[in-house]
């Protein structure tokens, strides 16, 4: 018999948190997140507390914890899009229909009690988060950015009901071959048409110093309509801008700025550090401070973190700008390939902005919906 119980107590939250940790060990492609960032879930003052309401569950076989959900309400999400969906998120489970379905249950239940009339996921608290369920690339591994989940999870949540939503697409790119240069050729009479030019920094914090606030603002415009994002709060911002502080590498970034120094294009990639974090489970302990300093000095891969483009720009061909500066960084000594992340498979301007470069796709994330009786 599986029993779902609602997490209450500091030994429920730790076996909610242990839970993916536990059950992956071993497994070579399953990254962690950072284990004291996840902590912050079941705190008070937690940053998206004030645009959402969330709940967890475990669920438990003989005593044993066998599967966790969250579920989440992401009310600006739904004020932005007139909807009333909750959304599943960090669902882990054992390969077992019974499990899935009793976690199941208790967020749909969850959500028909607050009012919501269809659930959606796995999408977290904001697209800063871990979203899409792995339906193919087992055997690649994760970036730190993104969560691993087993083959078995697709039947599990499809024979609920779940039907597919969105779908995104990963990639590794490689600089091309025998690359001529041209698209710096391009970037350079793109640059003088415009009146555009890169913004400078000394630092990284001469970097947020100037460019923080416009940052946000052309994500928020450039972002506005992708599946699954909201606006960012103050909070968010903060959040990103410390976990920055931690990980951004001048040499990964560009800035494109118009003659009076706004900001319309930005493209920002980050170390990876997946495999800095495994070894540890995600807890920054000495030794995994070493591989994470490491990692983030002398990376051997870089993650595609956040490119925005402003609206007024979109036709103007600057993503070929972006494009040489994605070349440059792969150029560099020991890279070795980017990720790109999640890309959705209907935006077809990034996905053909990448056929510029030796592509491989290598994974593929879902989204599911399904409405509540």
């Amino acid at each position: 018999m599986v029993v779902v119980k609602e997490v209450k107590t500091k030994k429920e939250q730790k076996e909610f948190l242990d839970f993916p940790l536990n059950l992956y060990r071993g497994n070579d492609c399953f990254v962690p997140p950072l284990y004291g960032d996840e902590k912050k879930i079941f705190r008070a003052d937690y940053v998206y507390n004030d645009t959402c309401d969330a709940v967890y569950f475990n669920a438990y076989r003989d005593g044993t914890i066998v599967g966790r959900i969250s579920g989440i309400i992401q009310r600006a999400s739904n004020e932005k899009r007139n909807e009333k969906r909750a959304r599943f998120t960090r669902f882990d489970s054992i390969d077992d229909g019974e499990v899935a379905k009793a976690l199941f249950d208790a967020v749909e239940t969850w959500a028909k009690e607050k009012g919501m009339d269809t659930v959606c996921g796995p999408l977290g608290f904001s697209d800063l988060e871990r979203e899409g369920l792995l339906i193919e690339g087992f055997d690649q591994l994760s970036t730190f950015e993104e969560q691993y989940n087993a083959a078995y999870y697709q039947t599990l949540i499809e024979n609920l009901g779940y039907k597919k939503e969105v779908d995104w697409t990963e990639s590794k790119l490689r600089a091309p071959k025998d690359y001529d240069g041209s698209l710096d050729k391009m970037t350079e009479y793109i640059m003088k048409r415009y009146n555009l030019h890169f913004g400078p920094a000394k630092n990284v914090n001469d970097f947020l110093d100037k460019y923080a606030d416009g940052f946000f603002a052309l994500l928020d415009e450039s972002y506005d309509q992708i599946y699954g994002s909201v606006p960012f709060t103050d909070a968010m911002k903060k959040m990103m801008i410390d976990n920055f502080k931690l990980i951004v590498d001048l040499r990964f970034v560009a800035v494109i700025l118009d003659e009076n120094d706004k900001i319309v294009c930005l493209g920002i990639c980050f170390p990876s550090i997946a495999r800095a974090v495994q070894k540890s489970k995600g807890r920054l302990t000495p030794a995994a401070l070493v591989r994470l300093l490491r990692a983030i000095k002398h990376p051997k891969v870089i993650d595609l973190g956040l490119v925005g483009v402003a609206p007024e720009y979109l036709n103007r061909g600057i993503s070929t700008a972006i494009s040489a500066e994605l070349i440059r960084m792969l150029s560099k000594d020991g890279i070795e390939y980017a990720e790109t992340n999640l890309n959705l498979e209907n935006n077809y301007a990034i996905q053909n902005q990448w056929k510029r470069f030796d592509e491989t796709k290598h994974k593929r994330r879902r989204s599911y919906v399904k409405p509540l009786d």
